[in-house]
């Protein structure tokens, strides 16, 4: 069969990408999202973080699919279909959504870092870089290797929210409830506010790029049959950030709304728990934290090579690459917060940027994958196309709406 994949594959060996990508779904920002959620709203806005979920699960999955089809990643095609001066902003937009992504997500790891051992927010800012070198050293082994650690981290935050739900003890009835069926607090000018920050942080850039790469390395027989197994490890591996965002909301409601306390910073939850729930409760959600901040950094990191090696069309070196992109959120992030911003403050502003560059990738990837020309057998039929763009103007939307909410109040 040459270097085709033999047809005995189990199923379980498709598993992997889908739960790198993952992580980028229950990242500090949107920990901070959820708590804000549960602890003003209680269960009201569980709904919310399910239908979310349900719009990430249909643009990862077209994301997978393009590579699948085409054996190329996004960057690849956006590099081929768009040249000239287009394609040098596509990059530019694209490589500044890494950076900003790399923020966010470092920001957390060291917010984790200043909480469980008290070190200053600069210093373990700083700190952060060293997992460059991590993914480096696992890279050495393999692909499988940097899906498994990543796998790890995911189990490690799922089982620090297990933790705090059973010392929270959520009302069953109310959580099933409200997961499920929208609630009137989407009428409240404050609740639409809070659930169009949920959803309108559905789907960050970068996750497109890597998913639809990453998937490479399972090609070689049938694409169609590559693609339903992967479709599967989406929906699983997103399934899990489903239920990681919805017990952080749900934590957040029995835990702070049944005192009447508003949580709107991670610092703060942390604290609070303590006194609360007890030592464990915080220390499991430092931990959680921790590997959130961490998981999803090493995603970002390498999302910003798949980005680069795609539109130069060049092998990227791995750690100047790597280390280039933490020192351009490393740098600023660290000024701003010696002159006194919050790590909070600069977690919004680098969703913001997201939310200018995300159109730039979302349109193109609904385009490439509903054109037969480019997908073949696996070009959307007409209900995915529908969705898909359904989808991408609502995402497009609720980041504009946010973006002038908090641009002129």
């Amino acid at each position: 069969m040459g270097l085709g994949i033999p047809k005995t594959r189990p199923w379980w060996w498709y598993l992997g990408p889908g739960f790198l990508v993952s992580v980028g779904y229950m990242d500090p920002g949107n920990w901070a999202t959820s708590l804000e959620a549960g602890s003003r709203y209680s269960y009201s806005l569980l709904f919310v973080v399910t239908l979310s979920s349900a719009m990430a699960m249909l643009f990862q999955a077209l994301a997978a699919k393009l590579g699948v089809a085409t054996g190329r990643d996004l960057a690849e095609h956006l590099k081929a279909r768009y040249p000239g001066r287009l394609g040098r902003f596509l990059f530019f937009t694209a490589l500044l959504a890494m950076v900003a992504t790399d923020l966010a997500e470092f920001m957390g790891m060291a917010v984790a870092l200043n909480l469980l051992f008290g070190l200053p927010l600069v210093l373990a800012a700083w700190l952060t870089v060293l997992d460059v070198f991590l993914i480096l050293y696992l890279e050495r082994f393999g692909f499988r290797a940097v899906e498994g650690a990543i796998a790890f981290l995911v189990g490690v935050i799922g089982l620090a929210y297990v933790v705090e739900l059973f010392l929270a003890r959520p009302s069953l009835p109310g959580l099933l409830r409200h997961a499920f069926l929208p609630d009137a607090a989407l009428l409240d000018p404050g609740g639409l506010y809070v659930a169009l920050g949920i959803l309108g942080a559905t789907v960050m850039p970068h996750n497109l790029f890597l998913h639809s790469a990453q998937v490479k390395t399972r090609l070689g027989e049938s694409r169609e049959r590559v693609y339903r197994f992967l479709l599967l490890d989406t929906l699983l591996a997103l399934s899990g950030a489903w239920l990681v965002n919805g017990a952080i909301l749900v934590m957040a409601a029995a835990v702070f709304h049944e005192r009447s306390l508003v949580i709107s910073d991670l610092a703060q939850a942390y604290h609070t728990l303590a006194p609360l729930l007890g030592p464990l409760a915080a220390l499991a959600f430092g931990v959680g934290l921790l590997a959130s901040g961490l998981s999803s950094t090493t995603t970002g990191t390498l999302a910003a090579q798949v980005v680069v090696e795609g539109f130069l069309e060049a092998k990227a070196h791995p750690a100047r690459l790597r280390l280039l992109t933490r020192l351009l959120a490393v740098l600023p992030a660290s000024l701003a917060l010696t002159l006194g911003a919050s790590p909070m403050a600069l977690i919004v502003l680098s969703q913001v940027v997201l939310s200018f560059q995300l159109p730039f990738t979302l349109f193109p990837l609904v385009r490439l994958t509903e054109d037969p020309g480019v997908m073949g057998a696996l070009a959307n039929p007409l209900w995915v196309r529908l969705l898909a763009w359904a989808g991408a103007l609502l995402v497009l939307g609720l980041n504009a709406f946010l973006l002038l909410e908090g641009l002129w109040g």
